[in-house]
């Protein structure tokens, strides 16, 4: 594989191409996917994305806090072939078709939280009630016990 890297013009570019497939998941799952304010479906999901550029995703379903995340391109170890070889042309390729780089994090799992605490049904309400609360959550009152 190194001898064939050597031969070639564009070792990392021939090896994984300039696109990435990254996965997506959330719980609950069915919330859409919106990539640099695109959307792109709902959860579970693969995107297949260029290699090249920067992403800001935005994980998102009615009754939950979004969920917001980067996916970022680092140089991938491919790129060694075309130093190790001093094939400029290849690293020249590999940069301009983003075959050079690397997209991270690979898969994207959400934890969406709820933002309901009172829920209403016809005449019966449900209170929601959690082990501990989110910093950002204003606090409106208290339980008291009222059997003494």
């Amino acid at each position: 594989m190194v001898i064939t890297c050597g031969l070639l013009t564009n070792c990392a570019t021939i090896i994984h191409g300039t696109r990435q497939d990254i996965s997506f998941t959330s719980s609950p799952s069915g919330a859409g996917v919106i990539i640099n304010d695109q959307n792109k479906g709902a959860t579970p999901i693969i995107v297949n994305l260029e290699r090249k550029n920067n992403y800001t995703v935005k994980i998102q379903l009615a009754g939950y806090l979004p969920y917001e995340t980067n996916i970022v391109k680092k140089v991938d170890g491919w790129i060694a072939g075309n130093i190790i070889f001093g094939v400029i042309m290849g690293l020249v390729v590999d940069a301009a078709t983003g075959g050079m780089y690397k997209l991270t994090p690979e898969q994207i799992s959400a934890e969406l939280k709820n933002t309901t605490v009172l829920l209403q049904k016809g005449d019966q309400i449900y209170i929601i009630v959690v082990m501990s609360a989110d910093p950002s959550w204003e606090k409106i009152g208290s339980l008291q016990n009222l059997s003494n």
